[in-house]
């Protein structure tokens, strides 16, 4: 890796007013096209379980399952900050459980920080792993982890209460270490107002236009899936309909005997085609 983007950027960016832009990725094609368009940073997402793995939600994601994606997108990033996700069981069952888990990601998969959904409650947990060299992101507003607890998708801190409770989460994190919270879905004045209040960056999803940056995931924003299309993202391409065009196109070709052609195929001496055809 070179010119590497850091945790003292995305604090300088904030400063500068710098927007700090962020993309998802699982594997080693999508993370070098990525990082050669510039993105600061890559989040290897436990979205990898819904997107990639067609899992219903992201509780059935492993550390397994990180590590080996993670190790993927490192091997294809020479700029961008890698950033994996803590999956859902692997930071709840105590200090030392987190700094083991947390260090896995980084030693094993390679990233140089992690991320964790949650907040007063893991404000421990935070601190022990910052603490043990290793910069931790948080994840406030809608935590899909808790997808069981919150009864589905919906927008978090439209209640007084809800809103109390986000702004106590994001200053419990940013006192406990953490070099940046990640908002989601959270009305767009009440992330305006975290990102004002807070010394360390906000990277908003579906949390409007104020925070310090952006993340979305790269299967939502270029078009992979047709069939659904979340309110907070913009689709900048429909790479489904070109997949599958071109799948009907290979396949129309084949049975057409249009491909191959002698131009995709290889030579061999007609001498030694006829020596083994008397052979044989």
């Amino acid at each position: 890796m070179d010119n590497n983007f850091t945790t003292a950027d995305f604090i300088r960016s904030k400063k500068d007013r710098r927007k700090i832009t962020v993309l998802t990725a699982y594997d080693y094609p999508t993370a070098k096209i990525l990082d050669e368009a510039g993105i600061d940073c890559i989040l290897v997402g436990d979205s990898l379980g819904m997107v990639v793995l067609g899992y219903q939600d992201t509780t059935k994601v492993t550390m397994e399952d990180m590590i080996h994606h993670i190790k993927a997108v490192v091997r294809g990033t020479r700029h961008a900050m890698v950033v994996g996700d803590m999956p859902f069981t692997s930071y709840h069952t105590g200090v030392g459980d987190s700094v083991r888990n947390a260090a896995r990601l980084v030693m094993e998969g390679g990233c140089r920080a992690v991320k964790l959904e949650g907040g007063e409650e893991f404000k421990d947990e935070i601190r022990a792993i910052t603490r043990a060299g290793i910069p931790v992101m948080g994840h406030l507003g809608y935590t899909p982890q808790s997808i069981n607890i919150f009864g589905g998708h919906k927008v978090q801190g439209k209640t007084i209460e809800g809103a109390r409770k986000i702004i106590r989460d994001a200053l419990a994190v940013q006192e406990a270490g953490a070099f940046a919270v990640v908002l989601e879905c959270i009305p767009m004045k009440l992330a305006a107002f975290i990102s004002e209040k807070l010394s360390i960056p906000t990277i908003g999803i579906g949390s409007g236009m104020e925070c310090d940056g952006q993340v979305i995931v790269t299967h939502d924003a270029v078009g992979l899936f047709r069939d659904f299309s979340p309110k907070h993202v913009k689709k900048y391409a429909n790479v489904g309909d070109l997949i599958e065009q071109s799948a009907k196109d290979y396949i129309n070709d084949v049975q057409s005997k249009l491909f191959p052609t002698t131009g995709n195929s290889f030579k061999i001496d007609d001498e030694v085609i006829d020596i083994i055809r008397r052979e044989f």
